[in-house]
């Protein structure tokens, strides 16, 4: 009987809060108010639709100001950005890469692009990204040091980096996570693909990875079309991201000389534009957003056994995706919840399948992971567009 009325209070509650006067609410949709027809059209107007253009630096410009960091490159997608930071940290083929099993299946394949194996750690109920402490209790069991290099105690492969994931928009525990990756001599790249506005402890995240990786995708907070950035503190390494991310040509007048194997990952000067505009909305987004998610937090707190997902007190997130979690006792109806909110036009989705579980992956290494497969039974994702209530 409770758990029919869970079912009940779930879908009620949505329906209360959603517009009921569309057919279909979707689970995050872009918002065009600003001057994205007059920037775009320019580029139309000029023909400067490809991957030259002043809008390709204008919005690198605007991506530095606004995140804090000393270079932003502008890229064709997220998974092409986070391939790069990969590359520019050193990742070769063979080596182990630290990444959440509980994550989109683009962090995973980026590893994949190096040649390199995803090695599956747990993540935090309480930030739904990697759990640091159980991440360092894991490697002081599987991994040693030598000669500054962190190796895989089993396997016998080089142990390279760490890529957390800012879940939803939610940051992990980033200065735990940095001390992890000072003992174990790892890299720090984070997938900072769902938290463009959100700040830890004040600094906006992808300031304390090496290299850092966003996304713009449709269903971003800021939309390119489709588009990704490198963010870095260190300017000769994102000179070099330029570079080879530009298919590595050597500037000259007409000449094709390439100095290295580069990518054609160029961002069109066309979604620079949608990116600009985009940009110059973003802290009316953000206020938009928390709203919803106010919103959504004081009408959850009525149902038992439903906890709306929060921010840490110490982080400002983005809310892109709002989450609902049920509690353990209550997850068998997960899906009934799912089935019957997107037959009546509300779209409501689970988190990613974990990586582990996905074939390519199955035999890919990876510490205990209960509390991602604790996560994954209980979470919904709920309807979370910048003008859902407007």
């Amino acid at each position: 009987m409770m758990k029919t009325k869970i079912v009940e209070s779930v879908v009620s509650t949505l329906n209360d809060i959603v517009p009921n006067e569309k057919d279909y609410i979707a689970l995050h949709e872009p918002c065009f108010q600003g001057k994205e027809w007059e920037y775009v059209k320019e580029c139309i107007d000029t023909g400067w639709v490809s991957s030259v253009g002043k809008y390709v630096d204008q919005f690198e410009q605007m991506l530095q100001e606004y995140t804090g960091v000393k270079r932003a490159v502008a890229v064709v997608n997220g998974t092409a950005a986070l391939h790069i930071c990969l590359k520019l940290v050193g990742i070769e083929s063979g080596d182990e890469v630290l990444i959440p099993t509980l994550t989109f299946i683009a962090t995973a394949n980026a590893v994949a692009y190096c040649g390199a194996i995803p090695h599956f750690v747990d993540s935090s109920e309480k930030t739904l990204g990697i759990d640091p402490y159980k991440l360092e209790s894991y490697l002081e069991e599987i991994a040693v040091v030598r000669e500054g290099i962190c190796y895989n105690r089993v396997s016998g492969r080089r142990i390279k980096a760490v890529v957390p994931m800012h879940t939803f928009g939610h940051p992990v525990e980033l200065d735990e996570l940095v001390n992890v990756c000072e003992r174990f001599r790892l890299e720090l790249v984070e997938d900072a693909a769902e938290s463009l506005g959100s700040f830890y402890k004040g600094r906006h995240t992808g300031n304390l990875g090496k290299v850092s990786a966003l996304s713009f995708n449709g269903n971003k907070i800021v939309t390119t079309g489709g588009g990704g950035a490198i963010l870095t503190n260190d300017e000769p390494l994102g000179n070099l991201a330029k570079h080879i991310t530009t298919t590595a040509k050597i500037p000259h007048k007409w000449a094709f000389e390439h100095d290295q194997i580069g990518y054609n990952y160029r961002m069109p000067n066309i979604n620079a534009a949608l990116g600009c505009a985009q940009l110059e909305q973003l802290p009316n987004f953000l206020t938009k957003k928390r709203k919803v998610a106010e919103i959504y937090q004081n009408a959850f707190k009525q149902i038992e056994g439903v906890t709306f997902f929060w921010e840490q007190d110490y982080v400002s997130s983005n809310f892109w995706l709002n989450a609902i979690l049920l509690d353990d006792e209550y997850a068998s109806v997960r899906d009934k919840i799912l089935e019957k909110t997107n037959t009546q036009g509300i779209m409501t989705r689970p988190t990613w399948t974990l990586l582990h579980k996905l074939d390519m992956f199955k035999q890919c290494p990876s510490m205990p992971i209960e509390t991602s497969m604790m996560i994954e039974r209980r979470l919904i994702n709920i309807p979370s567009s910048v003008e859902l209530l407007s």
